[in-house]
């Protein structure tokens, strides 16, 4: 249920981010991997496609219970 719920969260706050907070998230992003995407490619994505990749990103950077 907390992982759930910490989806649920997670997926709300980024659906509210615009375009610029996104890129920077995703150029800053600290976790057990780095995400190493181009200014130029980031550039080309639609909005909710930078929303999934960090989404996708924060889900797979937490610790699994």
């Amino acid at each position: 249920m907390v992982e759930r719920e910490y989806f649920e969260k997670e997926a709300t706050s980024i659906a509210a981010l615009g375009r610029s907070e996104l890129e920077r998230r995703i150029k800053s992003f600290k976790g057990r991997f780095k995400l190493d995407f181009t200014e130029d490619y980031l550039n080309k994505l639609s909005v909710d496609r930078l929303r999934h990749i960090l989404l996708a990103a924060l889900i797979n950077a937490r610790p699994h219970a």
